[in-house]
């Protein structure tokens, strides 16, 4: 089995930056593609970014291009996503979220994605 544990999250002002990390773990974790999800109160869960398992090949959703960068280091089993100039719009709970046993990224619906963290919460106040 296969555990993410997000860590990061907060309350920052509009135009800050955060640094969201996810920490993978299990028997069978070994550099999947990976992303991140994020929902906001009364939407539906949205993809963000992903990451290729070699972290080679790197997806954003059209709204954070330019903003957010997403990394791995693979010797930590660990993803990151950086976040600048940051907008209320992106206030939400974000999600780790791991493919199994496949290193490259299947796409951008919550259904490509096999693992989950259980989220942690992004506030941006205006």
């Amino acid at each position: 089995q296969v555990e993410l544990v997000e860590s990061g999250g907060g309350l920052v002002q509009a135009g800050g930056s955060l640094r969201l990390s996810c920490a993978g773990s299990g028997r069978t974790f070994s550099r999947p593609a990976m992303g991140w999800f994020r929902q906001a109160p009364g939407k539906e869960r949205e993809f963000v970014a992903a990451i290729s398992g070699s972290g080679i090949s790197t997806y954003y959703t059209d709204s954070v291009k330019g903003r957010f960068t997403i990394s791995r280091d693979n010797a930590k089993s660990t993803v990151y996503l950086q976040m600048n100039s940051l907008k209320p719009e992106d206030t939400g709970v974000y999600y780790c979220t791991a493919v199994r046993a496949r290193s490259i990224v299947p796409g951008t619906s919550q259904h490509d994605y096999d693992y989950w963290g259980q989220g942690t919460q992004v506030t941006v106040s205006s």
